[in-house]
């Protein structure tokens, strides 16, 4: 057996670390930024406060945020346009998976000069790429749940198609990544929910991947360990600064993990953020306890070792419960039909996006077209396997 293992990079953790931005900056000889963060976040007071402090140490600065939520590849065109344009020289990534994503994709295509789609996560396509001109990029989550500081990889929907892509290199990882939970305090708790169980099922899907990982799988118990310890307390009480910083890295600690892989859940969830707009962490929290039941007769060993790890009664029916029980408290619905319709001709090609998904190659059990029909039948019923 062969396996080839990663880990992630140089992480700055802690109350106000952001105040030493432009010390990473410097850390990593950028002296012309392009601030990279979306439509909704640059209006905020505590992004233009960023903003404004590092105008004063930078002659040269230049900010890119004209998307917004599952961004397409047009929008990668677009930032890698300004960033030449202005002869950057590096990336401040600046948001939640979106800004993240956008960002380590526009500084890994600014060194490109073939299509995006032409480095999609399939087989060894990413060594078409020129590694040589990738800029060095600082990423900085709002959030906690993609993990996408932590992840070699970025989710770009093609648009001509209406598939969610994932964009692989070595190099999008970013060379420097701070986890401020101060600037996850304001975050919602309906966005607190859903990024939480996002890195949930990030942690969840890499322990229950097959294959030999052990340090993957460590990282993936303790992602879950903090996130039950945290998740409601953030819920419920915003300003909780320890359980923001557990749930900023569990997230990390999830993207980390799931170089093991991923499963059914994102291979269900992403043809639904591609055609339905639907955030990523709301739908694998729909999924979860249907992709759960439906893998139970090859993961009910490792669900069993998860009860145990973090005080449940070791046994698959327990971690179950405590998952439907979680997203009724977070009040996500148990049903799909809650939030979309969709209709048997849809239901028929989001199962064929869903069986070639990345994600399927790694669950559990090798699944068909059929299994994804049943799977998405059963979320739209709100019927477990």
């Amino acid at each position: 057996m062969k396996f080839n293992w990663n880990y992630p990079t140089t992480v700055w953790v802690g109350k106000n670390r952001i105040d030493d931005l432009p010390n990473a900056c410097e850390n990593l000889k950028i002296v012309n930024p392009l601030f990279v963060t979306d439509k909704d976040l640059i209006e905020l007071p505590f992004i233009k406060n960023i903003i404004s402090n590092l105008k004063k140490k930078f002659n040269q600065f230049n900010i890119f945020s004209n998307f917004t939520g599952n961004p397409i590849g047009e929008n990668i065109e677009e930032g890698v346009e300004i960033f030449k344009k202005n002869n950057s020289d590096g990336v401040i990534a600046i948001g939640g998976g979106s800004a993240l994503d956008v960002g380590k994709a526009v500084a890994f295509m600014s060194g490109q000069n073939r299509p995006i789609w032409d480095f999609e996560d399939i087989g060894d396509y990413w060594k078409r790429a020129n590694g040589d001109n990738i800029a060095p990029i600082i990423a900085i989550p709002t959030t906690a749940g993609t993990g996408s500081e932590t992840g070699r990889a970025s989710a770009i929907i093609n648009k001509k198609t209406g598939v969610k892509k994932i964009i692989f290199h070595p190099k999008f990882l970013p060379s420097i990544v701070i986890l401020d939970p101060i600037l996850t305090l304001d975050l919602s708790p309906r966005l607190t929910a859903a990024t939480g169980m996002d890195a949930l099922a990030h942690n969840l899907e890499a322990f229950c991947a097959p294959g030999f990982h052990p340090m993957a799988d460590g990282i993936a118990l303790e992602g879950i360990n903090l996130i039950k310890t945290s998740l409601m307390t953030a819920f419920n009480d915003g300003k909780n600064i320890e359980a923001r910083q557990n749930l900023l890295a569990a997230s990390s600690m999830g993207s980390t993990a799931f170089q093991k892989g991923l499963g059914a859940i994102h291979s269900l969830s992403h043809p639904i953020n591609a055609k339905f707009n639907m955030h990523h962490g709301l739908s694998n929290a729909i999924f979860m306890p249907y992709v759960l039941t439906f893998n139970k007769k090859f993961i009910e060993k490792r669900i069993s070792i998860i009860s145990a790890f973090i005080g449940l009664e070791n046994t698959f029916d327990s971690f179950l419960d405590w998952i439907i029980k979680l997203r009724k408290e977070l009040k996500i619905p148990h049903k799909l039909s809650e939030l979309i319709q969709i209709n048997p001709n849809q239901l028929e090609e989001l199962s064929q996006m869903a069986l070639e998904d990345p994600s399927t190659t790694t669950n559990p059990t090798k699944l068909t077209k059929e299994d994804f029909r049943k799977m998405y039948q059963y979320s739209i019923e709100g019927k477990l396997f």
